[in-house]
């Protein structure tokens, strides 16, 4: 979804998700900020969860640390409920202090352990168990047993490594998309998941995208990093910005997700530079290959 975007209205939203819904996609994805005019991450998913009937639904990412924890985890099972179990929920420990700030939150927890005992509270709530001493436990109960699936957002083979504990799979970022590295990481989950006696964990990448043919779309991916990096001094960006993401035509876009797939990636998650929603139907095409 282009929820990063300026100027967004109901019907442009809509409009993304019922298309999305109705191609050859696997998910359908968004992210959470704060401090920024993007629309709140968990009002979209109801929105998201009316709009569409096929899809999974993939938070990328919610930060719980911006949350409580109980009140999160009413949140997303009343979204399961409401998707009839289409929720994936992308957990990450987020990149800005700003966020923060904004909701009275330490930034002080942005951590990984911080975020799992957030996690363990949510998971206690979705399993029935009373946490608050109130005279009912919090519900509703989520239609996927014991919760919906998690995911964690990271690109670090340590906090991998510490999530195998309770997540069923990655959901990262690569910003340079550098394929040996994306699929070091894969190994790395691999490793984690067999060691911590669970199922192969569910291997999901995301990068920055813009179609189109000569410089244009690079300078889309520019245009796009300059407004939503806005926490980083815009000389820094405009360094970045030549190699980070992908902008390219339609059949270079084929040969990269190829790539992806042969390192065994489950899910590429494509992060849109525009709401432009022809953006969507060139990659519907390119999706019904995969």
């Amino acid at each position: 979804m282009p929820v990063m975007e300026p100027d967004l209205d109901r019907g442009t939203l809509k409009a993304w998700a019922q298309l999305i819904d109705g191609g050859a996609f696997s998910s359908l994805c968004w992210g959470e900020r704060i401090a920024f005019d993007n629309p709140e991450s968990l009002t979209l998913l109801g929105a998201l969860a009316a709009w569409t009937d096929r899809v999974r639904l993939v938070t990328t990412v919610v930060v719980p640390q911006l949350h409580d924890p109980v009140l999160l985890a009413k949140q997303l099972a009343t979204g399961d409920l409401l998707c009839g179990g289409r929720l994936t929920v992308g957990i990450g420990v987020g990149g800005r202090h700003e966020d923060y700030h904004a909701v009275g939150a330490d930034p002080a927890t942005q951590t990984m352990r911080q975020m799992a005992e957030r996690v363990a509270v949510m998971k206690r709530v979705w399993a029935g168990e009373n946490v608050t001493g109130a005279t009912l436990p919090v519900g509703p109960p989520p239609v996927q047993a014991g919760g919906p699936q998690l995911v964690v957002g990271t690109i670090g083979p340590k906090t991998v490594r510490s999530a195998a504990a309770w997540a069923e799979g990655l959901a990262g970022i690569t910003l340079d998309l550098d394929l040996d590295k994306e699929s070091a990481l894969f190994d790395v989950a691999r490793q984690a998941w067999q060691e911590a006696d669970k199922p192969a964990p569910h291997l999901a990448t995301s990068f920055w995208f813009a179609l189109g043919d000569g410089d244009e779309p690079r300078a889309q991916v520019h245009r796009h990093l300059r407004r939503y990096m806005n926490w980083i001094p815009a000389e820094v960006v405009d360094a970045m910005a030549p190699t980070t993401g992908w902008a390219g035509t339609d059949d270079e876009l084929r040969t990269v997700l190829g790539r992806f797939a042969e390192i065994g990636a489950d899910e590429v998650h494509l992060i849109p530079t525009s709401s432009d929603i022809d953006q969507v139907r060139r990659v519907a095409a390119i999706a019904e290959e995969f």
